[in-house]
C-alpha cells in the first residue's frame, strides 16, 4: 500500500494506482474527458491536471502513479485555470450548437463548461472547412467532424477491443482530426457498426442516424397499421435512463407508452426469440449428425454486427454461420405472413418496428435478403433504445404514470429462453435447453447449461469453452463478446488450437445488453453485466424457460410451418 495525502486528506492506495483513481477511491472526483480505463489513459485532454507539491509542472493524473508520500492538490488556483483555459481551447475547435445536438444534457463536455462557468470564449471558434466534414447522411452511423474533441476514445475502443480499426488520426500538428482509417469512406470500410465508438463518445460526434421520423409518418397515416417488436435488452436500459426502478419501466410499461404514442400492436421480441431457438437448434442437431462439423463449427447468426465482421475478416468461416434469420427479421418475417393472414392484412399495409440495443440492425433490415419475394422489408424501420427514449420525452409520456398491458394477441407468448437472448451466452443457454430436450425427449434443468454465463470477474478471458454431454453426446461449445475476442477465437479455430461444435458470437462486450444502442452514460462505467443480471433474474421467473414450451410458437408451427426446418420454415425463417 502506498499513502500519500490529496487535498489535505491522508489516502492509501494499492500500489500502482493512478492518482485518478486514488482520488476517486477516497470521492474526489477529478475531471476527465479523454480517460477510459486501461483503453485510452493518454493525458489527452489535459483536464485531469494536479498540482503534485515538488513538481514544477501540473501532472495529468490519470497516467501518472502515485508514490509514498506525495501531497496532491486537485483544485490548487493553477490546476482551476489550466482546466478552465484548456476547456475553453477545446471549445474553440468544438461546434456548440448544443441545442441541436443528440447529446445536449447528457455531454460531459457540455456538463465541464457549465460547471467552470464558461459562458464567453475568448478563444473564438475555429470549425473545420466543410470539404473534411461531409458524410453520408444515409448509414446508419453519423459522424459530426465538428464536435471531435479528438480525445482518442473512438480509435482506442474500435483497436483495442473491437479490434477492427475504423478509425485513425490524420493530419498534423493543429490540423490533426480523427476520421475514417486508410483515406476511404465508412461505407468503403469494414465497419461493423457494433456502435461502441458511440457509447463511448464523451460529446456528441457519433449518434445513429435518427429514424424517429419515420415512425411517426407510419403512425399519422391512416392507410398503415403499426406493430412494434422490443428487444429483450430494451427493458434493462430504460429505466436506469428514466431515473425510476426497473419495476416502473417494465416492457408492458414500455408497451403500453408506445400505445399510448399511437401504435397499434406491441410484442416482444423474446417470442421470436424462441422461434429462433427452435430453427437454430435444429439445425444445429442436424448438421451435427450430417458431419457438417467435423472441421469448424456452426456459428450463431443471431448479430449483424459479428455477421458483418466474419463475412469481411473470416469469409472462409462464413459458411459456417448458422442459416437462421436474427430473432428481428424472424419477428418481422412472421409479422408480414402469419399475423398479417390472420388480419386479413396485405405485407405493404404493416410497418413493422423494431427497438433494438443496436446501431447494426439498422443495416441488417435493409439487407436484400431479408426481403420477401414481392420486396416488402420485413422489418421497414429499426430505432435504437436512445431513440425510443427521445421519442417519450418528446412525447410527453411518463411511464410511472402509465398503467402496463399486454402484448397483443397470436405472437404474444414468450419464455425465459427467450428473454436471455440479451446477454452474452444466453443464446447458447437457450439453444442447449432445447437441443437436450430434442435428444433426450425430457426437459433438462433450466439452469443446467448456466456455465456458459459470461462471468464479470473473468473479463480478460477471451471466450467461455464447455463440454456438456448430452445423451451420451459430447458438445463442445464456446461463448464469447467483442470483436477483439472474436477475431482470438477465429484464429485459434483456424489454426487448429482450438476445435468446438457450436460458438454463440455477440459483437459488442457482454451482448446486447452492451450493444451501441444502448443509453450513454456520463461516468463511463460499464453496465452490460448489470443489464444481463436483470434478465437472467426474469429468466428465474418465468413460468415457462423453454423456447419449445411457448404456447404461441406450437401454435405457428401447428398452423402454418409444419416443423422447424420445414420447406416452409426455410423459405420465411432462413436466408
Amino acid at each position: 500500500m502506498v499513502n500519500l495525502r490529496i487535498n489535505d486528506r491522508n489516502v492509501s492506495v494499492p500500489e500502482g494506482t493512478t492518482i485518478l483513481n486514488a482520488a476517486r477511491a477516497c470521492g474526489i472526483h477529478i475531471p476527465h474527458l479523454c480517460y477510459l480505463k486501461d483503453i485510452n489513459e493518454i493525458g489527452a485532454c489535459r483536464l485531469c491536471c494536479v498540482d503534485v507539491e515538488g513538481e514544477e509542472k501540473l501532472v495529468p493524473a490519470c497516467n501518472n502513479r502515485v508514490r509514498e508520500g506525495m501531497v496532491i492538490n486537485t483544485n490548487s488556483p493553477r490546476a482551476r485555470a489550466s482546466r478552465k483555459m484548456n476547456l475553453q481551447l477545446i471549445l474553440s475547435e468544438h461546434d456548440c450548437k448544443c441545442a441541436t445536438c443528440s447529446r445536449s444534457g447528457n455531454c460531459q463536455l457540455q456538463s465541464l463548461a457549465n460547471d467552470y462557468g464558461i459562458i464567453d470564449n475568448p478563444y473564438g471558434e475555429h470549425l473545420l472547412p466543410k470539404k473534411f466534414t461531409e458524410w453520408d447522411s444515409t448509414f446508419p452511423l453519423i459522424r459530426d467532424a465538428n464536435k471531435c474533441i479528438k480525445c482518442m476514445r473512438c480509435i482506442q475502443i474500435c483497436d483495442k477491443v473491437q479490434g477492427m480499426k475504423i478509425w485513425d488520426l490524420e493530419a498534423t500538428g493543429s490540423r490533426t482530426r480523427v476520421n475514417v482509417s486508410n483515406n476511404i469512406s465508412i461505407t468503403e470500410s469494414d465497419c461493423t457498426l457494433c456502435g461502441q465508438c458511440i457509447t463511448h463518445c464523451p460529446v456528441g460526434a457519433l449518434r445513429e442516424r435518427n429514424d424517429i421520423d419515420k415512425v411517426l409518418e407510419a403512425i399519422e397515416n391512416p392507410n398503415i397499421v403499426t406493430a412494434v417488436q422490443i428487444a429483450p435488452a430494451v427493458r434493462t436500459s430504460v429505466a436506469e435512463e428514466l431515473g425510476i426502478n426497473f419495476e416502473k419501466a417494465s416492457v408492458n410499461k414500455i408497451a403500453a407508452v408506445l400505445k399510448t404514442i399511437g401504435i397499434d400492436y406491441v410484442f416482444d421480441t423474446s417470442y421470436a426469440a424462441d422461434l429462433t431457438i427452435m430453427e437454430e437448434g435444429t439445425e444445429f442437431l442436424k448438421r451435427l449428425q450430417n458431419g457438417e462439423l467435423s472441421k469448424y463449427p456452426m456459428f450463431t447468426s443471431c448479430c449483424p454486427g459479428w455477421v458483418s465482421f466474419v463475412k469481411s475478416q473470416y469469409p472462409e468461416l462464413a459458411g459456417q454461420l448458422s442459416t437462421s434469420k436474427s430473432p428481428q427479421q424472424m419477428f418481422g418475417a412472421v409479422l408480414k405472413t402469419y399475423f398479417a393472414k390472420k388480419h386479413d392484412l396485405k405485407p405493404s399495409e404493416i410497418f413493422s418496428i423494431s427497438i433494438m440495443p443496436c446501431v447494426s440492425k439498422k443495416k441488417e433490415c435493409t439487407l436484400p435478403e431479408m426481403r420477401r419475394e414481392d420486396g416488402t422489408p420485413d422489418v421497414d424501420v429499426v430505432l435504437t433504445t436512445r431513440e425510443l427514449l427521445r421519442l417519450i420525452r418528446s412525447e410527453r409520456i411518463s411511464p410511472r404514470r402509465v398503467e402496463g398491458v399486454a402484448f397483443d394477441e397470436i405472437l404474444d407468448d414468450y419464455t425465459g429462453a427467450g428473454v436471455i437472448f440479451g446477454t452474452t451466452g444466453g443464446v447458447m443457454e437457450a439453444a442447449l435447453r432445447t437441443a437436450s430436450f430434442i435428444v433426450t425427449g425430457k426437459n433438462p434443468e433450466p439452469d443446467a447449461f448456466q456455465e456458459v454465463r459470461r462471468n464479470p470477474n473473468e473479463k480478460d478471458v477471451p471466450w467461455r469453452a464447455k463440454t456438456f454431454n448430452i445423451a451420451g453426446t459430447k458438445l463442445n461449445i464456446a461463448v464469447t463478446s467483442g470483436l477483439g475476442n472474436a477475431r482470438r477465437l477465429c484464429d485459434a479455430i483456424l489454426s487448429g488450437e482450438v476445435k468446438f461444435d457450436f460458438v454463440e458470437v455477440m459483437a459488442c462486450p457482454g451482448g446486447c445488453a452492451g450493444g451501441g444502442g444502448q443509453p450513454i452514460h456520463c461516468d463511463d462505467i460499464e453496465r452490460a453485466d448489470e443489464r444481463g443480471r436483470i434478465l437472467y433474474d426474469l429468466d428465474r421467473n418465468m413460468p415457462l424457460r423453454f423456447s419449445h414450451e411457448n404456447p404461441a410458437v406450437k401454435k405457428l408451427y401447428d398452423e402454418e410451418l409444419g416443423k422447424p426446418m420445414s420447406e416452409k420454415a426455410e423459405k420465411i425463417l432462413h436466408v
